[in-house]
């Protein structure tokens, strides 16, 4: 096996600290909140650039979102990707995750016959802003590829063409395999990105080409994007009542005091 091409999905979110809901529209508004990669992509880009080290190959990253997440994408090359693609259209707006995955699969389809058949496709376990984890295996049934989920460590055997992931339980780990193509969703933390290579920095700033495709650019089931493909809908939004734990004052001399807490955990305490 002449090295891979790997696919790494990225999503530019919103940091989660700084988004609020919009109670009439029952949607995030993210307008006053600064954007970032999704932190579990981030472990998928990981991933495939150890792969990319160890059996060789090329990486191509694939964001669906605006215009602003170009620079992201630039960011993503600095890091030792080799393109990067970018769908980007109103059209795609408003999509949950069933109309995201098909755009998405779509995406990996196109890159394929642009640049080159794609081995694996790989993803981060969820979004901060969904957190679903519906996106990664719904790419992989609209593929119709096999899925592994989440995932803490790769590894290709290249003589099977098979794919050998990690998946911690509970109680364990499991090794699980896959043969190639398929995609694979990795868990949040279960690695380190590494820095951005400054040597890469100025291709990866200006003179790496960010493909951008619209609808317009491929053969898509436009019942199938945005809002008109999204059959789920945001029903009603509520804030969660915060639990509040309890709370006693103990007042008195120091000896006074210890005694009223003696009391009062001896009854908690096993006989």
């Amino acid at each position: 096996m002449a090295g891979l091409h790997i696919v790494v999905c990225m999503k530019v979110v919103p940091k989660s600290e700084e988004v609020t809901v919009n109670a009439e529209t029952r949607t995030l508004d993210r307008s006053r909140a600064r954007s970032e990669f999704n932190g579990p992509d981030m472990n998928a880009l990981e991933a495939g650039l150890q792969l990319k080290g160890a059996h060789g190959g090329r990486i191509s990253l694939l964001s669906m979102g605006p215009p602003f997440c170009e620079p992201y994408l630039r960011l993503g090359l600095a890091m030792g990707a080799d393109a990067a693609f970018l769908m980007s259209d109103r059209v795609f707006g408003g999509a949950d995750t069933l109309a995201t995955s098909y755009t998405l699969a779509r995406g990996v389809s196109a890159i394929g016959k642009v640049a080159g058949e794609v081995d694996l496709v790989l993803c981060g376990e969820e979004s901060s802003d969904g957190a679903t984890g519906q996106v990664p295996p719904g790419i992989a049934e609209w593929l119709n590829v096999p899925q592994l989920t989440y995932a803490s460590h790769l590894d290709v055997v290249a003589r099977r063409r098979v794919l050998r992931a990690r998946r911690e339980l509970g109680s364990g780990f499991e090794i699980v395999e896959a043969p190639l193509p398929c995609v694979v969703s990795l868990k949040s933390g279960c690695n380190e990105p590494r820095f951005l290579d400054l040597q890469r920095w100025d291709w990866a700033m200006g003179g790496a080409p960010v493909t951008v495709w619209t609808a317009g650019d491929m053969d898509f089931d436009r019942s199938c994007l945005g809002l008109d493909g999204s059959p789920t809908i945001v029903a009603g939004v509520s804030a969660a009542s915060a639990a509040t734990r309890r709370r006693e004052l103990l007042s008195g001399t120091p000896q006074q005091e210890a005694e009223k807490l003696s009391e009062l955990l001896r009854p908690l305490l096993p006989a």
